[in-house]
Parts: structure tokens; C-alpha cells; sequence
């Protein structure tokens, strides 16, 4: 084992890749050398073109502008995404970045909308949001603003090929080598098992202290060659395969993801400036490759470019995401489908948090298990917030629905439903990435409705709620006549 640590070698390019070697090469001292080990030969997954609010903070802290990484990437914004046929068929919510109405007091904002409905309001919680509005009219612009009431969280829909390019790019100038190759096997140490180097087809070896896994699927450093173990998440979302192909771009860029619900599984569809992004995500126990192919395609808005190209996963994660001198970032450490858009979050949040714990003087085995403990509780909460989504339906129409709405489901997901449905309260972990307002849309939006609301709702009386109500209404639309057809916004920003 090293006593320091003076090359690290990434395995793998692609998003993965490339965001560790350029978040890598900005954080560490120069004196490190970092090693990029790529193919041109091997295809990428590249199913996560939509992403969450904190990507900016990403970009932001590699000096990235945004303005050229719109333009490189074909990115448009995303303000939320819109699913449906989830609760019924026919029926429709969305899921924005934003939080409805502001801070009222001790509880949160859903607590007195619970209690004004009661007394007759109007307005949907939706209504109080400037995210779901502004998806309304299909309009964005950047509100420069410390009200917090117009606070406007938003993310991009990009090319994720096209990304890890951009972030290569980065990544070079600023030293870290690439090698094209195809590895052809792991070299370990006898004794301790530590991976030594990595030996590719051309005969050349790759040597290094600490080994970044960015391998995909195949998980090539930590479980082919180390072994770890995969905990299989199949019996909660049995989804196992999904098909993927580009259409035409629309007339008009939508500011937001569409989740589609299918008879089994769903449908994406993310709008880039140059083309759709689209894909079915489904359970080859209920339904087979032909049938969900031609349910992608009968289901396409625009022409498609290419063949539908099937992608098979089991969803889950590996026991450990860091084992020896091997850390597993991106699709080898796990596998969540993109309902959420959290696998570029996933690699993000890994590679930071192997940046707070670097073993700059050797590894410890006690940062180590701190490090897969925190890994574990994220993947977690996001693999019970996707399970929400499933499990909280009432669709009638096909075994799949059925199945997943009688299923048991995690321990901790159940608490957090039963005390929702009992007094509106959401008890989030620490490592959740997901807000209450994220979990009060999907549930409220999927059928949940509580029965009672926070006792200090109580603290105004009906008349003084409603008028507060309606202040903030009219508030949230103010705003609405400033911004700019998305597509408007788009063309003069990156201009």
C-alpha cells in the first residue's frame, strides 16, 4: 500500500471520466499526476442528458462559462419535470426545482395551503410555485433577485456525450494526461490485493497509487477485478432495460423534462437545440424488446434519427463504492434509473466527496468506511424517492401497476409515507438531495393527501390566511411578464 498518494488513474472517460479528471486537476495539488485511461472503441451509456440544480455549482467551481457550455453542449434549461399518466392515466403533475409560496412561519409553506383549502382556496399548491408558472408559458430568464420569492432554481438538459468532450477539454489544458486504450487486464498485489496497474491490449501499463473505476456497467476495477459484491434493488424496481433514440428537435424547446407513464415502465423525452433526447425505461418480466421498442416509437413527438439501441441494468449498487485503492464513480458504483435525473448528481456527489476525504499520506480503512456509509444513505434516499414514484399510484390497467402499488417497500419509505398521510410532515435524512417541496409534489401529485396540517398553521385565523394567500398568488406573477420565450432566452444568452 502507498504511503502517499502520487498517481491516480481514472479507468473509464465518458461524464464519469471526464467530471473526475476535471474536478481532480482543480482540487489537487499539480505535484499529482492524473491519468485519464479512455477507448474510442467503447461506446458510452449516455442516458443522463437531464440534470439537477446543483451541476451549476459544478461547473461554476471548474471556471466553466456558461454561456460557452450552453452553446457546446446544445443545453437548454430545466425548471422541472412534468410526469404523467403516474397517478391515473390521463392525469398530470410536475415536479419543479422550485419550493411553493415562501416562508410563513415555523412550518412549511403546504401546511397553511392544506389548511386555506379547507377554507375553500382556489389555487393549486402549484399555483404558489414560479417554476411550474413559468413552465405554463414555456418562458425562463435569470431573476437577479434576494427576494427568495422569486427564487427560480433550474438545471439543463444537454448532450452528455457532447459534455464529457467539453470536460475533456478542460481537463487537458489543465494537465491531465489521456492514453487511448482498451485495458486488457488488472494487475493486483499478491499480498495486500491493492490494484498495481492496468495493462492494456497494446502492452503498455498504466501504472498508479489510487484507481478511479468510471468503467460503466461492467465494473471493471471493483467488482471484476476486486470483486465487490452487488446489492440488487430489482425486487423494488423491476424495471431492467431500457431503449433510447433521438428525434427531430421541436418547433418549441419546453423548459422541462416529460416522464410519460406506459402500460409498463415510462418514457422520457428531453428537449435539446438540436435534437430530443427519448427513451423507454421497462421490465422484461412484463413486456418484450419489440413491444417497447414500437411503444417508444409510436409515442415519438418528432421523427426519429436513428434505431431505438437497448441499454440492460439491474438496478442497485455495489456493497462497496471504495474497496482497497479503488474507487467506484458513476455507473459502476451503482445503477438508478434517470426518473429523477440523479446519475450526472451521482458522479458529482462521488467525486466530491472523495475530494473532502483524499488520502493524501495513505489509505485509511476508517475513511474509507466513512466514505461507503455516506455513499450508501444517498443511494438509498434516491432509490426510495424513485420507489415513491411506483409505489404511490392508482393505475388500474396492467399487472406492472399493480404489482408495484402492493409491493412492500423499504422500511424508511413507508415511515416517511405514514407520517404524511397522518399530519403532512416530511422527515428527511441528511443525505437527501431532495427538498421537502420535492417530496410534498410527488406525493401531494400522486393522490396522497393528508389529513391533517401543522398546528401552527393555525397561528392566522381564515381571513388573515386567505388575503396572505392571495398577496403571495399575485406575487408569484409578477415576475412572469419579465421572462422570455425559453427558446428567445436560449438564442440571445449564448449568442
Amino acid at each position: 500500500m502507498p504511503q502517499t498518494i502520487q498517481n491516480v488513474v481514472i479507468a473509464g472517460g465518458g461524464t464519469a471520466g471526464w467530471m473526475t479528471a476535471a474536478l481532480l486537476r482543480r482540487v489537487l495539488s499539480p505535484t499529482i499526476r492524473i491519468e485519464l485511461v479512455e477507448s474510442e472503441q467503447i461506446g458510452i451509456v449516455g442516458v443522463g442528458e437531464a440534470t439537477i440544480p446543483p451541476i451549476q455549482t459544478f461547473n461554476q467551481f471548474l471556471g466553466i462559462d456558461e454561456k460557452a457550455f450552453l452553446r457546446e453542449t446544445h443545453a437548454t434549461i430545466k425548471l422541472a419535470i412534468k410526469f404523467e399518466n403516474w397517478k391515473t392515466q390521463g392525469d398530470s403533475y410536475y415536479h419543479t426545482f422550485g419550493a411553493p409560496g415562501t416562508t410563513m412561519g415555523f412550518c412549511s409553506f403546504h401546511h397553511y395551503w392544506l389548511k386555506a383549502k379547507q377554507a375553500g382556496l382556489a389555487q393549486s399548491l402549484w399555483d404558489f410555485d414560479l417554476n411550474y408558472l413559468s413552465c405554463l408559458q414555456g418562458k425562463f430568464n435569470k431573476i437577479n433577485t434576494p427576494n427568495p420569492l422569486y427564487e427560480m432554481q433550474y438545471a439543463y438538459h444537454f448532450d452528455s456525450a457532447l459534455y464529457g468532450q467539453f470536460l475533456r477539454k478542460t481537463a487537458e489544458q489543465a494537465g491531465v494526461v489521456r492514453t487511448e486504450g482498451i485495458i486488457e487486464y488488472v494487475q493486483q498485489d499478491p499480498d495486500s490485493g491493492f490494484i498495481t496497474a492496468l495493462q492494456l491490449t497494446n502492452g503498455q501499463q498504466i501504472q498508479g497509487d489510487l484507481f478511479i473505476d468510471c468503467t460503466g456497467l461492467s465494473g471493471l476495477l471493483i467488482q471484476q477485478a476486486l470483486g465487490v459484491s452487488y446489492e440488487d434493488w430489482s425486487h423494488w424496481l423491476p424495471a431492467d432495460s431500457a431503449q433510447a433514440v433521438p428525434s427531430e428537435r421541436f418547433d418549441k424547446t419546453l423548459p422541462y423534462t416529460r416522464s410519460i407513464a406506459h402500460r409498463v415502465g415510462w418514457q422520457w423525452r428531453i428537449p435539446l437545440t438540436h435534437r430530443n433526447g427519448n427513451g423507454i425505461v421497462y421490465s422484461s418480466q412484463y413486456l418484450s424488446d419489440d413491444e417497447a421498442g414500437q411503444t417508444l416509437l409510436n409515442n415519438l413527438d418528432t421523427k426519429a434519427l436513428d434505431t431505438p439501441r437497448t441499454i440492460r441494468f439491474k438496478t442497485g449498487r455495489t456493497d462497496q463504492q471504495w474497496c482497497k485503492n479503488v474507487v467506484a464513480i458513476g455507473l459502476s458504483s451503482g445503477f438508478l434509473e434517470p426518473l429523477e435525473s440523479t446519475s450526472i448528481h451521482l458522479i458529482q456527489s462521488g467525486i466530491v466527496r472523495l475530494m473532502k476525504m483524499f488520502p493524501n499520506q495513505g489509505i485509511s480503512q476508517a475513511m474509507v468506511d466513512l466514505y461507503n456509509a455516506e455513499s450508501k444513505d444517498e443511494f438509498e434516499t434516491i432509490r426510495d424517492f424513485i420507489i415513491l414514484h411506483y409505489h404511490v399510484n392508482q393505475r388500474d390497467d396492467s399487472d406492472f401497476w399493480r404489482d408495484m402499488r402492493n409491493m412492500a417497500i423499504p422500511d424508511r419509505l413507508a415511515q416517511k409515507i405514514a407520517a404524511f398521510e397522518d399530519t403532512a410532515a416530511i422527515f428527511n435524512e441528511q443525505s437527501d438531495i431532495f427538498r421537502d417541496a420535492s417530496w410534498v409534489q410527488v406525493m401531494m401529485g400522486q393522490g396522497l393527501d393528508p389529513k391533517d396540517y401543522h398546528p401552527a398553521a393555525d397561528a392566522m385565523d381564515n381571513a388573515q390566511l386567505m388575503d396572505a394567500m392571495q398577496q403571495i398568488y399575485k406575487a408569484k406573477q409578477q415576475p412572469l411578464d419579465k421572462l422570455m420565450n425559453h427558446d428567445e432566452f436560449i438564442k440571445r444568452y449564448t449568442a
